[in-house]
Formats: structure tokens, sequence, C-alpha cells
């Protein structure tokens, strides 16, 4: 009987926890990014969008993050930017994490001598050529990213 006492508090208090609405970690809404100021960054993406990973690739058959980068901002601003990522991170100014804008390159370590690049949206969201999915949107908070991020350098 006195199992049964305790089983059930222990039982009403699993099924609330269970039934919380807040998620463990808060996740910003689409609404984060789409925003006026990069009306520019999202049309291009939506041009690119699912175009597949191809390294040293700079068209709509395939391209390297790098060129994505490169192509997003010459469409948008035709502002000129160097082609690979090693020249990319010499532009511009670091930004801090904190002080990061939309229209940011987002820098990442993804290997002992492998750098990746993408452009930062705000809201913790970043468009890029991942080397897996094409040319997605993905977040900084992504454990993958987290742990990979490098640094923002704004080049506006």
């Amino acid at each position: 009987m006195k199992i049964v006492k305790l089983l059930i508090p222990l039982g009403i208090v699993v099924l609330l926890g269970a039934c919380s609405s807040q998620p463990e970690h808060a996740v910003h809404t689409q609404q984060s990014y789409n925003t006026p100021e990069n009306a520019p960054f999202l049309t291009e993406y939506n041009k690119w969008k699912g175009v597949p990973y191809r390294l040293g690739g700079n068209s709509f058959s395939g391209v390297d993050c790098s060129a994505f980068v490169q192509a997003v901002y010459q469409d948008a601003y035709a502002v000129n930017l160097p082609r690979t990522t090693a020249q990319q991170v010499t532009i511009g100014q670091k930004v801090s994490y904190n002080s990061a804008q939309s229209g940011d390159l987002v820098f990442f370590k993804t290997g002992r001598k492998t750098r990746h690049v993408g452009i930062y949206l705000g809201g913790n969201t970043f468009m890029h050529a991942s080397t897996s999915k094409g040319v997605v949107l993905s977040r900084l908070d992504n454990p993958y990213w987290a742990s990979t991020f490098w640094q923002f350098r704004s080049v506006q």
C-alpha cells in the first residue's frame, strides 16, 4: 500500500512534466529572420535553395559554400567578395558573437584545415551550402554548428 501511495504522486509529477509546453531551448520562429533588411538575402536563398553542394562549384548545378556566399553578395548587393573561404575570412571586420547582424559572414572550423562559411540572417539562423544537404538554412544553436563556430565578419 505504501508503494502505491508513493507511485501515484510520482506518476502525476512525471505526467505533468511530460505535458510541459515550454521547449528545453527557445526556438526562434521564421519571423526572427524574415525581416525587410533580409529581403535581398532571402530572395537569393529562394533561388539557390536545394542546389546540391559541389566542391569548386559555382552554378545552380552545384555550388560550394564560398561560391554561394560570393554569388549571393554579388546578386543581392553588387558586392564583390573573394572566391574562397580562406580569402573571405580576411576581409571586413571581426564581430563579436553578441554583436552579429544580418548579412555578416559566419565562419566555422569544420576540420583541422577545413573552413566553412555562410551568411547570418539573425535569429540564430544562417544560410549556406551544406556539404550534405546543399543550400539550406541552419541554426547556430545546432550542436554541430555551435561546436564548430569560429567567427563573424562584417563586410557591409
